[in-house]
C-alpha cells in the first residue's frame, strides 16, 4: 500500500523524498499487461521492488536475480542483452494535501520518459544526459490521495555522455542505467525559494572578519502577482528583504553583504577545525510560510598560487600540500551512508587532506555532506571516458576528445551548469576540473568560463588535470594547452605500474616529487589474504591466472606480471597464494609510504600528490588504499605513516633524515634518535640529535654516514621525542646495499606510464631472520576501542607485524577499523602500546585478536 505524505515543515522546507515503493520492469515485459503503466488500475506485482536511486542492475541483484556478481568471472557472465532496452521504474504515493508541487529529477541514466497520474510530463527528447538535473511544475496533475509516478528510462547508447569506469575496472553490463539520483517533490504556497548561495570572503591578514554574499532564486508558480518578505537567518544574524513577484516570474534575489565578525573558519584535515554553518531561508507572505529552505556552507577562501609554471592551492591564506587519493563510486552505484562515512573516516584516519572525483560524483549530497563534516578538501571534475574513442564510443578529437560539436557542448556545458549549482555551497570543493587527459574545445570552455564567473566565481578551476610537460610526454596526444587559459600548471605524467622508491625522490621529468602530480601510483595493491579468498574461487586461488587478471584493471592493467616480479625480484619467489599475500602487504607499504614522503620532503617545489586511487568499486587487485570490503591493505598504513603532520623520514635519494612539520607553529627542543641494526639485529649506528625547526617546513636533519661491513639488508629506525621525552612519532625501514636502477632512456609504448628498472634492491635476506614469538595482551576500554600492547622478548627484530581483530563466528576481521599503527616493527626486547578503534559498538564476546608477521610464530 502507498503510504500517505503529509504536509512537511521544518528547515529544508517542504521537500519530500520520493525514495520507497519503487519497481522495476522491462519495458518489454511491463507492456504485457496491457493496462496503462501509469495509471492506479496496473498490476505491478511481478516488478522488483527496489529504492531510488538505484540502477537497474542493482535492483535486480538486490532481487537475487543474479548471485554473487563479483566473485570470480560471474560479472562477465552476466549478459548485457537485458540492459539495451528500456526500463520501467514506478511508485506509488499518497499526499494529504494538494498545493503547488515542483517535481525535480537529479539524475537520470541516460534518458527518461516521465508519467504522473497518466499526464506524460515530458519524453526522452527532453530528459537526457546523465548529469542534467531536471525540475517539473506539476500541480495541475498531482492529486489528493493516490499518485502514481512512472519513468521510463533508456540505456546509453555509443556516444552517450554517461557514466564511466574507464580501465579501472570491468564496465557494469547495464552501464549504471536507471535513476541514480534522487528524485524529490517540493510543495510550497505558490512562491519557491530555489538554489541558495552562499559566498565568503575572508580578511586574509588578520582572519577576524569574514564577508557573506547571500542570494537565492525566487519563483513564483501562481498565476497571480504575490508580494512578500525573504527571511535570512545565520545564527543570531537575521535578513529580510520585501519582494514582489508577477504572476509567474522569477528573480535572483542577493541580500547586501553582511561581515561576520571573528568567524569559525573552515580548515582542511590536519590543519584546523571544518567549521560549518547554517543559512535558513523563508518566504512569508503576512503570517503565512509560503516556502523555506536551508542549505549548510563554511567560511573559507580558496586561492591558487604559483611556483613557476607549477601550481598549488592555498586556504584561508595558507598554502596547503594537497596529499589524497582517487575516489571512485561502486560498481553498481550501492554506496550507503555507512559505507561513505567509513571511508571518508579512512581518508582522515590517514592524514590525508583531499579525495578526487573523476566523473561520476556520487548518487547524492551524503558524499559532500561528510567531507564537509570532517575536512576533507574535494577535487570534483569530468572523467577521461568522454576523451577517448575506445570509452565513449565515437570518434574523439585528438586534442579536445569527444565534445566538439554543437550539440554536445550546448548538453555538456549545461550539464556543467547543473553540478555547479547542486554543489557550490559545499566548502570541501576546492576546484573544479572540467579536463582530464585533454583540454576543453574553446568554445566549451568558454562556456564553463560564463558559468563559473555567473554561478559560482568562489574556487579556481583546472582546464585539465594534466598539462605541465604533456608536450613531450603523452603518447601519441596533443599537447595539453588550453588556447584560452594556457597550461593548468598541474601534471599527469603517472606512473601508473610498479615504481622503487627512490623514483618519486629523484626524478625531475615525470611523476616524481615537485608540482602537483593530480594522478600517480607505484600500481597494483593486492590486498591481505581475507579479501583474496572473497573475490577468487578455491579452484582458482593458485597460482596467478586469468581470474586475478580479471580482478586487475582493463586494457595494459589487466595483469600483475610487473608486481609478481618485483615481490620475486626484492623478495624471493612467492611458494603459494598465503606466501605471495604476505609478501605483497609488504610491497604495498615499501612502495606506497615513499611517494608521499617525497611529496612531503620536497615541500619547497611540490605542490599536491593524488594516488590513483583510494579506493576501488568492486573486488580487485590494483590501486586502492583499502579493498571494497573496506579492508586496509599494507599501503594503507604505509600511507597513514608517511603523511603524519609532524613526521621523520628518509630520503631514499639523497640518503638524508628529513624532519616534517605541516603544523602552523614552530617545533622546538624535540629530539630525534636514528639507528641501523644488520639482519642479525646488531646496532650500527645510533646518534640522537637536537630537531629545531619552523611551521609548514621540511628540514634535512642527519645525513647517513656510509656503514662498512653491512650485509645486503638492513634496517633504519627512526625515533622523534618532545621537549618532555614523549615519543611523537616514529619510522622504520629496511633498505638495501643493491640499489633499484631505473632505465629513464627506455621507451614506453602504452599508457601505464612507468619508468621500467634495471635493477631491483633485494631484500631476500628477510627470509633469514630468526622467528620470533610475541607475547601480546589487549583491553577493551569499551565496545568501540581496545588497547594492545605488543612485546618482543627475543633479541631479533620482529618484523612486519599484522594485527586484527576478527568475528570468532567467521574468521573475518571486524571492519571498518581504525588502528592508530599496524604493520608495525619491533626492535629485539621492545614493547610497543597500539590502540584500535570501530565506529559502532562491538559485541565483545565475539572478537579475537590475532597477531601475524614475517618472522612470527604466534
Amino acid at each position: 500500500m502507498p503510504s500517505a505524505i503529509k504536509h512537511q515543515s521544518n528547515k529544508s522546507g517542504f521537500k519530500i523524498p520520493l525514495e520507497k515503493g519503487w519497481k522495476i520492469q522491462s519495458a518489454e515485459k511491463a507492456k504485457q499487461g496491457g493496462k496503462d503503466i501509469s495509471l492506479t488500475g496496473y498490476d505491478a506485482n511481478e516488478w522488483y521492488a527496489t529504492n531510488v536511486p538505484s540502477t537497474v542492475l542493482a535492483a535486480l541483484t538486490e532481487n537475487g536475480l543474479y548471485q554473487n556478481p563479483f566473485v570470480g568471472l560471474n560479472l562477465q557472465k552476466i549478459k548485457r542483452e537485458p540492459f539495451q532496452k528500456p526500463w520501467w521504474y514506478r511508485t506509488e504515493f499518497q499526499i494529504v494535501k494538494t498545493q503547488t508541487a515542483i517535481l525535480n529529477f537529479d539524475g537520470i541514466n541516460y534518458k527518461g520518459e516521465i508519467w504522473l497520474n497518466g499526464e506524460k510530463i515530458a519524453d526522452a527528447e527532453t530528459v537526457y544526459g546523465a548529469f542534467r538535473r531536471f525540475s517539473f511544475d506539476v500541480s495541475s496533475i498531482i492529486k489528493t490521495g493516490k499518485n502514481v509516478l512512472a519513468v521510463q528510462v533508456f540505456p546509453p547508447q555509443p556516444g552517450d555522455y554517461t557514466i564511466g569506469y574507464v580501465d579501472w575496472n570491468p564496465a557494469p553490463p547495464d552501464q549504471n542505467m536507471g535513476i541514480f539520483r534522487p528524485i524529490t517533490l517540493k510543495l510550497n504556497g505558490g512562491v519557491e525559494i530555489r538554489n541558495p548561495f552562499v559566498q565568503t570572503q575572508i580578511d586574509i591578514e588578520t582572519r577576524a572578519k569574514a564577508t557573506l554574499t547571500i542570494s537565492a532564486e525566487i519563483i513564483n508558480h501562481t498565476d497571480k502577482s504575490i508580494s512578500g518578505i525573504l527571511y535570512g537567518k545565520v545564527e543570531n544574524l537575521t535578513l529580510e528583504k520585501f519582494v514582489t513577484l508577477a504572476a509567474g516570474e522569477q528573480k535572483q534575489i542577493e541580500f547586501e553583504k553582511v561581515d561576520i565578525e571573528n568567524p569559525r573558519l573552515w580548515w582542511p584535515n590536519g590543519l584546523g577545525n571544518p567549521e560549518l554553518y547554517e543559512l535558513e531561508l523563508t518566504f512569508r507572505r503576512e503570517n503565512e510560510i509560503l516556502d523555506r529552505t536551508a542549505t549548510t556552507f563554511g567560511i573559507r577562501e580558496i586561492k591558487d598560487y604559483w611556483q613557476g609554471e607549477h601550481r598549488g592551492f592555498m586556504v584561508n591564506g595558507k598554502k596547503v600540500l594537497i596529499k589524497g587519493g582517487g575516489w571512485v563510486d561502486e560498481l553498481f552505484l550501492r554506496d550507503t551512508a555507512e559505507t561513505l562515512e567509513a571511508q571518508i573516516k579512512y581518508v582522515r584516519h590517514l592524514h590525508l587532506n583531499c579525495i578526487r572525483l573523476e566523473g561520476i560524483w556520487g548518487k547524492d549530497h551524503t558524499l559532500y555532506d561528510l567531507c564537509d563534516r570532517y575536512g576533507i578538501l574535494m577535487m570534483v571534475g569530468w572523467s577521461c571516458h568522454w576523451e577517448h574513442e575506445e570509452y565513449l564510443g565515437k570518434p574523439v578529437d585528438s586534442r579536445y576528445g569527444g565534445i566538439v560539436s554543437t550539440e554536445d557542448i550546448d548538453l555538456i556545458s549545461t550539464s556543467w551548469q547543473d553540478q555547479v549549482i547542486w554543489l557550490r555551497n559545499h566548502p570541501s570543493i576546492f576546484v573544479w576540473s572540467v579536463g582530464s587527459d585533454k583540454v576543453p574545445h574553446p568554445e566549451l570552455e568558454k562556456k564553463y568560463i560564463e558559468t563559473f564567473r555567473q554561478y559560482d566565481p568562489t574556487r579556481p578551476y583546472l582546464n585539465s588535470t594534466g598539462g605541465v610537460g604533456s608536450e613531450q610526454n603523452i603518447i601519441g596526444e596533443e599537447p595539453v594547452r588550453s588556447d584560452i587559459s594556457g597550461s593548468s600548471g598541474v601534471k599527469m605524467l603517472g606512473p601508473y605500474a610498479y615504481t622503487p622508491p627512490v623514483y618519486w625522490f629523484t626524478d625531475k621529468k615525470l611523476g616524481g616529487a615537485y608540482g602537483f602530480n593530480t594522478e600517480t601510483s607505484p600500481g597494483a595493491n593486492v590486498p591481505p589474504l581475507e579479501s583474496i579468498r572473497k573475490m577468487i574461487p578455491q579452484d582458482h586461488l593458485w597460482p596467478i591466472d586469468e581470474v586475478w587478471q580479471y580482478h586487475c584493471g582493463r586494457n595494459v592493467f589487466n595483469t600483475l606480471d610487473r608486481y609478481q616480479k618485483a615481490i620475486e625480484k626484492r623478495y624471493g619467489q612467492a611458494k603459494d597464494v598465503e606466501d605471495f599475500a604476505k609478501k605483497a602487504q609488504v610491497l604495498n607499504y615499501e612502495l606506497m609510504r615513499p611517494m608521499f614522503e617525497a611529496f612531503q620532503v620536497n615541500k619547497k617545489v611540490a605542490t599536491g600528490i593524488i594516488q590513483w586511487m583510494l579506493n576501488s568499486p568492486w573486488p580487485e587487485m590494483y590501486w586502492q588504499l583499502y579493498d571494497s570490503f573496506l579492508l586496509p591493505n599494507g599501503a594503507f598504513y604505509g600511507t597513514r605513516k608517511a603523511c603524519r603532520p609532524v613526521h621523520i623520514a628518509y630520503n631514499y635519494g639523497d640518503n638524508c633524515i628529513y624532519m616534517i612539520n605541516d603544523k602552523f607553529t614552530p617545533i622546538t627542543d624535540f629530539k630525534a634518535q636514528i639507528r641501523i641494526f644488520n639482519i642479525h639485529s646488531e646496532k650500527l649506528l645510533n646518534e640522537i640529535i637536537d630537531v629545531n625547526v619552523q611551521p609548514e617546513s621540511s628540514t634535512l636533519i642527519f645525513h647517513l654516514p656510509e656503514i662498512k661491513n653491512i650485509s645486503a639488508t638492513y634496517f633504519l629506525d627512526l625515533r622523534l621525542y618532545d621537549a618532555h621525552g614523549a615519543e611523537t612519532d616514529n619510522n622504520f625501514y629496511w633498505l638495501s646495499t643493491q640499489k633499484d636502477v631505473l632505465d629513464y632512456e627506455a621507451k614506453v609504448e602504452d599508457w601505464s606510464f612507468y619508468t621500467p628498472s634495471k635493477g631491483y634492491a633485494d631484500f631476500t635476506e628477510l627470509n633469514t631472520l630468526p622467528r620470533v614469538e610475541l607475547k601480546i595482551k589487549h583491553n577493551f576500554r569499551n565496545n568501540r576501542e581496545a588497547i594492545v600492547k605488543v612485546r618482543n622478548p627475543s633479541n631479533s627484530i620482529a618484523f612486519f607485524i599484522e594485527l586484527k581483530i576478527v568475528d570468532k563466528r567467521n574468521s573475518n576481521t571486524v571492519l571498518p577499523v581504525f588502528w592508530d599503527d599496524n604493520y608495525i616493527n619491533l626492535l629485539p626486547d621492545e614493547t610497543k602500546e597500539v590502540t584500535v578503534r570501530f565506529l559502532k559498538d562491538v559485541q565483545l564476546d565475539w572478537l579475537e585478536l590475532k597477531a601475524s608477521g614475517w618472522n612470527v610464530t604466534n
